[in-house]
């Protein structure tokens, strides 16, 4: 058996959630991957990357977290709507 049809066997045998959950699903991934690369950045231009780097950028992480779920719950809808107005949709 190839890597390929190992990783899909593994991820098609895993439980998954309704697609109704998909937009919380989306708000969670990218409010995870956006608030830790920013807690990232904001760390290292306001204290230096120094022996404390990390426990502070996890540090900030906590609270950004969270306030970035939120944030893209809210703005999502918003959103969603700019690029309808922007983008052709398919003809």
């Amino acid at each position: 058996m190839d890597s390929k049809n190992t990783s899909n066997t593994l991820f098609s045998n895993r439980p998954r959630l309704s697609a109704r959950t998909s937009p919380y699903v989306f708000a969670f991934y990218m409010s995870a991957i956006m608030a830790f690369l920013m807690s990232l950045v904001i760390t290292a231009a306001n204290t230096g990357i120094d022996a404390d780097y990390l426990s502070n950028t996890l540090n900030a992480y906590r609270l950004a977290m969270p306030v970035a779920f939120v944030c893209v719950l809210v703005v999502r809808p918003i959103v969603v709507r700019l690029v309808a107005m922007t983008v052709h949709p398919h003809p």
